[in-house]
């Protein structure tokens, strides 16, 4: 039976994880370590690393490319390995371990979005259109040739989070569909185009803050692509909220106020009105917009 290193981190590496453990032997699974999480910063373990301990599989949580090296040596011989938003650059020494490689599932139709970010950055651009696309890793930056791809529709409102979900779900059939004419070496992968290629940076915190010089489509697509995992933040009366959900609204308001229309926070940006409709006051929980506008007994305000 083909022996598998899997390495992801996120909760969109577990279908494949899922998919895998039905079919191949799961020699080692790699994650990343526990990181703080929260106000009290206490630290949790990813969610590969919880779905690893329920299925019983050997599991290592290297914190360097040296520590991954080594320990991929110790755990071998692997036939192939299989990668999933792991976060981490994998160096030459830790691509040659497999004996056929390591097999990247990657949520972007490459080479558009390469790198940490790809749902976001697409959500953010306004793109029309997403997929997956499995390549056999190079050293460089999601750059290595390409076993197969497919594309989706991105739904209207659809956020960054279930983007990612339907990505995953595809992600997961799609290597199922491949991976046996793979390891037998029936199919092969074709040298990935620069063409058109953009690179999708990490996230950071400068680009949650929403600000009245925007327009509503830009307002809009950066609330998705934030959603829910950093949310987009927005100044209201000087203090920071969380906004999770936002559509374009009809009442056209002075960019930086905030108007109640018909029981709806509106905000003004450059071109009109963006009507907020999930909204995380500081402090307090996710809920409606027009349950955060009761709470402020229906009062107009500013936006910064």
């Amino acid at each position: 039976m083909t022996r598998i290193v899997f390495l992801g981190t996120p909760g969109a590496a577990i279908p494949t994880l899922d998919m895998l453990v039905r079919d191949f032997e799961i020699g080692l699974v790699v994650t990343r370590p526990d990181r703080p999480r929260g106000r009290s910063a206490r630290l949790e373990p990813s969610p590969v690393k919880k779905r690893a301990d329920e299925l019983g599989l050997a599991l290592c949580r290297p914190s360097s490319s040296r520590e991954l090296d080594a320990l991929l040596t110790e755990a071998g011989p692997f036939d192939l390995g299989v990668v999933v938003a792991f976060g981490m650059i994998l160096k030459p020494e830790a691509l040659a371990v497999p004996a056929q490689g390591m097999l990247n599932v990657h949520f972007s139709l490459l080479p558009r979005w390469r790198g940490a970010a790809p749902v976001a950055r697409a959500l953010m651009a306004g793109d029309p259109m997403s997929g997956v696309t499995i390549i056999r890793l190079d050293e460089g930056l999601d750059t290595g040739p390409v076993v197969t791809a497919q594309a989706v529709d991105i739904q209207n409102e659809e956020t960054a989070g279930e983007l990612t979900g339907r990505l995953a779900a595809l992600g997961a059939g799609l290597l199922r569909n491949v991976l046996p004419g793979y390891v037998r070496g029936d199919l092969s992968a074709v040298p990935q185009v620069d063409d058109g290629a953009t690179y999708a940076s990490k996230l950071t915190a400068a680009d949650r803050p929403l600000r009245p010089t925007m327009s509503r489509l830009d307002t809009i697509n950066r609330i998705r692509a934030l959603s829910p995992a950093s949310a987009a933040t927005i100044d209201l009366d000087g203090e920071t909220h969380k906004v999770f959900r936002a559509r374009s609204h009809p009442h056209h308001l002075e960019p930086g106020t905030l108007e109640v229309v018909e029981g709806l926070p509106v905000v003004g940006v450059f071109d009109g009105g963006v009507e907020l409709v999930e909204i995380q006051p500081p402090g307090k929980r996710v809920m409606p917009g027009a349950d955060w506008v009761r709470g402020r007994h229906g009062r107009s305000g500013s936006f910064q």
